[in-house]
Order: structure tokens, then sequence, then C-alpha cells
């Protein structure tokens, strides 16, 4: 059997066993309050944190991606991702990072300027028509996610006639338009929690295997997020559990990424996950 790989910085990368990918929330307003880091020292922190529990990407994003956030100009955003992008060159500098951003200048200035090494775009190409092309010609991985509308509108979106019909013509079109453009590493984000009601977010994660007819990677990302709060109570603050009984779940129907901000919890379900596969 074939396994799938990524070309990170001209490295193969197997996905034999799924990857951890840590996030590193450069804002002042993300979802979940303990996630949010803005001085050097919390920023160093955090990356020592992901990297000592065993993540191999660190997910950088300076643009809160959830329901109601504020809007943040491009030159803000880009000034939040520098600030962290020089430490993170400073000091590890051989670690792969992935930039969470939908606009194609600021992923561009962050690959050129500071060797991000994959493009993590929550709207798919949607939010900014440049973005094809621009991660065509840097020639890094690009990871796309399936959403409606923007963060601020996504929640008025979640009338499907069929959703995952949608979701599945959704990337056919997209990973179609990124092959004539040369882009040969496609992961795909089902994106959970974006443009989908609770009730869908578990819908989605139960036919999650059908992602696999497409042969690309797969990432999953629903830490922490609401679809678990809402359904079990509580808040973020409350959801580690959740997020691990969905990421064993994710990891058993075919997720070869997790992006968490829980990075020793998820990699103990890969391992377990993988040990239960031998």
């Amino acid at each position: 059997m074939l396994h799938k790989t990524l070309n990170i910085r001209g490295t193969l990368t197997s996905l034999e066993t799924p990857l951890v990918m840590g996030i590193l929330n450069i804002t002042p307003d993300s979802f979940y309050a303990d996630s949010r880091k803005q001085t050097e020292a919390a920023i160093e922190e955090r990356i020592q944190t992901i990297l000592s529990e065993g993540g191999q990407i660190i997910d950088i994003g300076g643009y809160s991606s959830r329901p109601d956030a504020v809007e943040v100009t491009p030159e803000e955003e880009m000034s939040r991702l520098a600030f962290a992008l020089k430490i993170l060159n400073a000091h590890y500098p051989d670690t792969p990072l992935s930039v969470d951003t939908f606009r194609a200048d600021v992923a561009r200035r962050c690959v050129e300027e500071y060797g991000v090494a994959i493009v993590n775009d929550i709207s798919g190409g949607e939010l900014d028509r440049e973005m094809f092309d621009t991660v065509a010609r840097l020639h890094v991985p690009y990871i796309m996610m399936h959403m409606r509308g923007t963060p601020q509108t996504m929640q008025q979106h979640t009338d499907y006639a069929d959703m995952m019909e949608d979701i599945m013509l959704y990337f056919a079109g997209k990973v179609r338009r990124l092959r004539l453009l040369g882009v040969n590493d496609i992961i795909l984000d089902p994106g959970f929690g974006f443009s989908k009601t609770v009730e869908q977010n578990y819908a989605l994660m139960s036919h999650l295997r059908e992602f696999g007819e497409f042969g690309l990677p797969l990432l999953v990302g629903v830490s922490r997020k609401s679809m678990i709060y809402k359904f079990l109570g509580g808040t973020p603050a409350d959801s580690l559990n959740g997020t691990t009984v969905l990421n064993t779940f994710a990891l058993m129907n075919g997720a070869d990424i997790l992006r968490v901000h829980d990075v020793r919890a998820a990699v103990e379900a890969v391992k377990i996950v993988n040990q239960l596969k031998q």
C-alpha cells in the first residue's frame, strides 16, 4: 500500500504515522482564551510546549476565524505574524511552519520572507482569488478547507440539500484547478465548525472516510470547538476530553494530520491508534 507523503521544504515527509500540528494563535480574540499568545515570552513558551510534547508542525495564525471575529487588516495580520515568525526563525529554524491565512499576499510574504513551509487557507481560495496562483508559484503544500461565506457570516450558510455531496463537489472542482496549475501537495480540511451546525459537524465526522476517495492527505481540526461544548455543555476550556474522543475517531477513519491546541493528548492518541492498527 502506498503511503501518502508531503514535500515539506524539499524533504519528503511520510504520513504513515499521522502528524500533529500545534496551534500558535497570535490573536487577541481567538475563541479559546488559553491559546492567545501575544508577548515574546508567551510565544516562546507556547513553541517550546508544542515541540516538547511532540508536535511536528506549528500552525501560526494572526487572524481569528471564530464566528463574529473582528475584521483584521492585511497589514495588522502580517505585523502579528512577522513578530512571531522572527522568534521562530531565530530559535527554531528547522521546525516546519504553516501559516493560517486566506490572503494570498500574506501567504506569499510568510513563505518568501520567513521560510514558512505550508499555507493553510480556511477559505479554499474563495476569499482571495489570487491564492491558487500564488500557492502554485510558491511550490508549497496547500491546506484547503471547506467553508461558505466568511468567518463573520459562515454560520448563516448551513443550508445544504446534501452536505457531503456539496463538500465533495467543492473539493473536486478545486483540486482539479490546483492540479492544472501544477500544485502537487494538496491537503483537504473538511472544515469542522465552519458553516455547519452542531449536528452537521457530527454527520461530517461520521462520513470522514469518504474523503479517502481523493487519495489526498486529510487534516482534521476539531480542537475544543463548539461542536464539543455545545453538545456536551461547558466551554472550550472543558473540551479536551471531547477533543481527544473525536481525534481518535478521526485517526481511525483516515485523518493524516490533527490540528490541535493540546499536543500531548493528540500525540498519545496517534500512538495508541497506530498500535491498534498493527
